[in-house]
């Protein structure tokens, strides 16, 4: 039983850690606890043979026998490592906390890095932090081939200023690629209005119009993807997509790709913002639409 029911990004960086797992357990039935919305997403994991639903720091609704083996992936603490505890099982893995011995957590770590590690060193298993792949959905992309620019993100600090995205849209566009606006159902409006202020039309919105898997069938199958610091700049990394990847209150030494050629990361931090900040970061601000469009250019030439 692997514990990780947290957002999409977090379930993209934890899939390394899986495959580990996988690969210290391979004859073992393996299950990944995560959140409902995440759950197809979750299937597209080639280590995972079974999702279970579950609510951050709730119970697991499991009714199967004590596993033989429980990773708490979620957090550092016994808030969550009690979590997995309390299905007794035979075996289990977490950061060192009180009550619970294990690794010793590292705040300044890669959360690549920081799941590789812990599988590693408590399961003695080769853990590969480039082993980010995803498998491409069984569904058919509502278009392929497109540059997608998602402005969306969790919190206000971590969103580029719409106008800006804009500005990247249209230039895009005027360079001959097919551009849509991505984002979930909450985000529909600004898709629209960067769409209509970029000058595209009514189909370039596609922001409210895909599930998750739809989703990650249009980024596995796009040209280039714009993003701030966001799910769907781990599923640019997960398929090896062309990406620009916009960072303010939060490090990229901490959340950023791998370092690929095909992935640019901008950031004029210093790690001390607020990634729940309920205003735009000063970092991020200060990322300029000619310095995402030299990144693009850098990033499709590549």
């Amino acid at each position: 039983m692997i514990l990780r029911p947290l957002g999409l990004g977090d379930l993209l960086t934890g899939v390394p850690a899986i495959r580990a797992v996988r690969a210290a357990v391979p004859d073992h039935r393996l299950v990944l606890a995560t959140t409902q919305a995440l759950e197809p997403l979750a299937g597209l994991i080639d280590a995972v043979d079974e999702v279970l639903p579950a609510r951050e720091l709730e119970p697991l609704d499991w009714t199967g026998p004590p596993p033989e083996l429980a990773v708490d992936l979620h957090g550092k603490g016994p808030l969550s490592h009690v979590v997995v505890a309390d299905l007794h099982p035979g075996r289990l893995l977490t950061f060192d906390s009180p009550g619970y011995p294990g690794p010793a957590w590292y705040p300044d770590e890669h959360e690549v890095a920081r799941w590789c590690r812990l599988v590693a060193e408590g399961l003695g298993v080769e853990a590969d932090p480039d082993a980010l792949d995803l498998a491409v959905p069984d569904v058919p992309p509502p278009v392929a081939g497109a540059a997608i620019v998602h402005p969306g993100a969790a919190f206000p600090g971590r969103r580029w200023p719409a106008e800006r995205f804009a500005a990247v849209a249209r230039y895009l566009a005027r360079a001959g690629h097919d551009v849509r606006i991505t984002g979930g159902p909450a985000e529909e409006g600004l898709a629209r209005a960067i769409a209509g202020a970029a000058g595209l039309g009514e189909d370039a919105v596609l922001a409210g119009r895909t599930t998750s898997l739809e989703l990650a069938a249009v980024v596995a199958a796009s040209a280039v993807v714009v993003s701030g610091d966001t799910g769907v700049a781990h599923l640019a990394t997960a398929y090896r997509r062309p990406s620009v990847v916009l960072f303010g209150p939060v490090s990229p030494a901490l959340w950023g790709p791998p370092p690929r050629p095909r992935h640019v990361v901008l950031w004029h931090g210093d790690g001390t913002g607020d990634p729940w900040g309920t205003e735009l970061d000063p970092a991020l601000a200060r990322i300029t639409v000619d310095e995402v469009l030299d990144a693009l250019e850098r990033v499709m030439a590549a």
